[in-house]
Parts: C-alpha cells; sequence; structure tokens
C-alpha cells in the first residue's frame, strides 16, 4: 500500500513541476534565419509578394514529391492564397495568405532600403497566430544586395502543452525557413540581373493574326544602320509578296526575335494580312500557327503539299528542295525563297512600352522577362518568341535630327490556364508611358509615384521621350 502511495505522490510531484515549468516557459515562440542574396531588393520583393514561386522554392516539395499546391486569392499582394494537402504526416495540409507588405510594390524603388512581407500560417502546428514575417534589406557598397530575414513567430497563450511545443521550434520552422531561403537563392539566380522598376508591364489577350514573315539575320556590330537596312528590305518583300498574293497589309511591322545574341541578331520581319487563306501554287490553303520542329528536323524537307505538280516534277524531275505552296519546318506556309504565311499571335501577353530608338528594345524584352519570372507568369521564348511591334515610327527633320521617337510595344507571350487578368500595375491603375502628354493625376494617385515611368512628353522634345521606361 505504501508504494502505492508513494507512486501516487511522485506522479503529482512530476505533475506539479510539469504545470510550474510549463507555466514559467515563453508564451510565444520565435525563430529567424538570415541569407544575403546578390539581387535588387525590387525583384526579391516580387517574388515574395506573391505565391506562384512558392512551389519551386519551398521545402515541402522536397519533403513530399507529391504535395499537391493550389493558388486562391489575389494573384500579388495582400489577400493572396496558397494551400497544400500531403498524404505526408510531417506536412499535412495548410495554407498561407499574405497579410501584409510595406511599402506598397510601387513604391520599392532605389530610395527605399527596407521592406516587409508577411504571410499568416494555418496548418496542425501547435499555438495561434502562427505567422511567417520577411525582412528585406538593402546591402552592399552600391546597395545591390538584399539580406532577407525569414522569422516565424507563434503564441502559445496559456496552453501549457503549447507551450512545450516551444522546444521543438527549432525543428520543422527552422528547417522549413532555412532550406526554402537556399532554395530562393537558386530561383532568383535565374532570373536576368535587371532593374524593372520603371517598367509599367501590362497583360493583355492577343488574337490570332494572319501575317506573311521573312527571316533575317545581322551582326550585332552592324547596329540600327544594319537592323533598319533589314528591316526595310524584309517589308519590301512582304509588301512584293502581298500585292502578288492580292491581299491587303493592315497593320505595322512586326518582328519576332530568335535568338540576340552575342554576335549575331536573328529575327523574323512579319506584317498582318487581311486574310485567313492563301492561294499558293493554285492551291487555297488556310494559314495555321507555327509549331516548334520536331526533334532531328531541323535539317528534314519541308512537308510536301497537295499543290498541284510543277511542269518539271511532271516531267519525272523532283523540284530542289522545298516549294511554293508547301510547309517549313514549322509548319508555316511557303509564299515564295523568303517570304512565308503563318497566324501570329494568339493568347494572353505581357506588354511593356518603349519609347525611344529600337536601341532600347532588348532591355525592354529582357525586363518583360525578369518580371514574369519575379511574378510567376509562366512562358517559353523557344516555341512562343518575344516580339514587338512599331506602333508609332520615329520622324526626323530635313537635317536627319529626330524629332519624335518611335514608340514600340513590346510581347512576351504568356502560356498556362493560370494567367492573371492583370499584372499589379494595371490593377493599380498605373499607366504606361506614352508619347503623348500625360493627364493630371491626383499626387496621391500610384501613378505619382517614384516606380511609374516618367511620362514621356511631347513631340518637341525627344528627350524626355527616349528617358521613357528606361
Amino acid at each position: 500500500m505504501m508504494r502505492v502511495l508513494e507512486f501516487i505522490v511522485a506522479l503529482i510531484i512530476v505533475a506539479v513541476v510539469g504545470v510550474v515549468v510549463g507555466v514559467i516557459m515563453p508564451g510565444s515562440g520565435h525563430v529567424e534565419r538570415s541569407l544575403v542574396f546578390g539581387k535588387d531588393m525590387r525583384q526579391v520583393y516580387d517574388v515574395l509578394n506573391n505565391f506562384r514561386r512558392f512551389e519551386d522554392y519551398s521545402s515541402l516539395r522536397q519533403e513530399d514529391p507529391k504535395i499537391q499546391f493550389k493558388l486562391s486569392g489575389k494573384a500579388y499582394g495582400p489577400g493572396a492564397e496558397i494551400s497544400w494537402t500531403s498524404d505526408n504526416d510531417r506536412i499535412s495540409d495548410g495554407k498561407l495568405t499574405i497579410a501584409s507588405a510595406d511599402p506598397d510594390f510601387y513604391k520599392v524603388d532605389n530610395t527605399v532600403n527596407e521592406a516587409k512581407v508577411v504571410w499568416n500560417l494555418d496548418n496542425d502546428w501547435r499555438g495561434q497566430d502562427k505567422h511567417f514575417t520577411l525582412d528585406l534589406e538593402r546591402q552592399g557598397s552600391r546597395h545591390q544586395l538584399t539580406k532577407v530575414t525569414w522569422s516565424y513567430d507563434v503564441a502559445y497563450g496559456f496552453n501549457l502543452v503549447n507551450r512545450y511545443s516551444n522546444l521543438y521550434i527549432h525543428g520543422d520552422p527552422d528547417s522549413l525557413i532555412q532550406t526554402s531561403l537556399g532554395n530562393l537563392q537558386n530561383v532568383l539566380a535565374a532570373v536576368p540581373n535587371i532593374d524593372y522598376g520603371n517598367l509599367v508591364p501590362y497583360i493583355r489577350p492577343t488574337q490570332p493574326t494572319p501575317m506573311l514573315v521573312v527571316s533575317s539575320s545581322i551582326p550585332r556590330s552592324g547596329g540600327l544602320a544594319a537592323l533598319d537596312d533589314a528591316t526595310a528590305t524584309a517589308v519590301k518583300q512582304i509588301q512584293d509578296a502581298a500585292k502578288k498574293l492580292g491581299v491587303n497589309v493592315v497593320g505595322p511591322r512586326v518582328i519576332f526575335t530568335t535568338n540576340f545574341g552575342d554576335q549575331n541578331y536573328t529575327f523574323d520581319v512579319g506584317m498582318p494580312i487581311d486574310a485567313t487563306s492563301l492561294t499558293v501554287a493554285g492551291q487555297s490553303q488556310e494559314l495555321t500557327a507555327p509549331q516548334p520542329p520536331k526533334l532531328g528536323d531541323e535539317d528534314a524537307p519541308a512537308e510536301a503539299s497537295s499543290a498541284p505538280a510543277s511542269a518539271s516534277s511532271a516531267a519525272g524531275a523532283k523540284p530542289a528542295g522545298p516549294q511554293p505552296g508547301d510547309h517549313d519546318r514549322f509548319g508555316r506556309l511557303i509564299v515564295d525563297n523568303n517570304v512565308r504565311a503563318m497566324l501570329a499571335f494568339g493568347g494572353p501577353a505581357l506588354v511593356g512600352v518603349w519609347n525611344g530608338t529600337a536601341a532600347g528594345v532588348p532591355q525592354t524584352r529582357e525586363m518583360l522577362k525578369a518580371y514574369a519570372q519575379t511574378h510567376g507568369y509562366k512562358f517559353d521564348e523557344v516555341t512562343n518568341r518575344l516580339y514587338d511591334i512599331e506602333v508609332q515610327p520615329e520622324a526626323k527633320d530635313k537635317g536627319g535630327n529626330i524629332t519624335t521617337y518611335a514608340k514600340y510595344d513590346v510581347y512576351l507571350p504568356l502560356l498556362g490556364d493560370d494567367v492573371p487578368e492583370q499584372t499589379p500595375e494595371q490593377a493599380a491603375g498605373i499607366p504606361q508611358p506614352t508619347l503623348e502628354p500625360a493627364p493630371a493625376t491626383s499626387a496621391s494617385a500610384p501613378a505619382a509615384s517614384a516606380s511609374a515611368p516618367a511620362s514621356s512628353g511631347t513631340a518637341t522634345a525627344p528627350a524626355e521621350a527616349a528617358s521613357a521606361g528606361q
């Protein structure tokens, strides 16, 4: 009997000690880890202020390759959500919600040295008010680095069991932060290291458009003069082909970038026409969208069309190479030796504006790619090439001096079924740069922020126009 009483007394003592220790233990938990990234703070901020890249850097995918993620809420900023389901008991189900982001994205420019994004966490970890805080700080002699401090905070209240769980806060929360920071380093390393703070991109739908195109290539050393000459030659060939086909050119020239290499620039010049079917080699054919060539088809002959055989082939001689009426390896209709016909565009695209000479278009393309990567927009520049449209040509006086710079719309086609309807700039009402005088805006409006490009000025001030979008 004494042994039973001793056992009971021992249990009571242990329980009392456990309660006392639990009361003494802190009512909240905190853990943090830091890492310095060789990226501009705006790029890091944009990746963390949406969840479209979370799957790429979160450690959850490494712990459970079969985990399922689902985006909901807003596409960017406070209100954006991501949830996940997992059969892994260590992960289970959960959800993150962006609770706040300070300052607003359009204020994150080179004058801002600190920023903060807060994610609320809903999962089976013990405690209440669980959230991650991501503090960003510019570092480096030229402020070209960004330090990210990723912390986890939780409140335990007076729940003694939850307070004891603080002993394990350096387990799952700490591991998730440490691994995810390392993965984030890899994700950001693939983003072009370019400042896109003054870019105001919009997401716009595009419609399939019949077009005649001519392929061209110039040495980079030739500069704008070589580009202008090659473009003028291609435009002349397209106009001549359109006249022979009996169709009309109905829009400005378009340049599809194939490869902007170190030595050469390879591209297609296109112009839209008013017919979706063309009669070539005596047969009417419907235009179709180009397709990526099959592996190993680089040197394969074009598909033979059902067009009537030429006189030489009728006599038994096989024509040398693809003929008008055939299709090239991209599935484009061959009109003549240089001109092809296809359906271009179709689907959503990220659109940026450049006001200035054509020399600024390549930089705008790089800005769009970096912006798309940090915002989680999917694209493939090999199968869906970037293109630019000269919306307004430049004007020169009799002495050859530029009086009005050209305006280019630069397009990055986007892929997938989850493309947002608008970019954050678009949703905030920030106008894209224009060659027209900008309308008066309220000083408190987002358009007046430092990150929005300066309005381009009038035709008499080309220097101002050139600076827009830089």
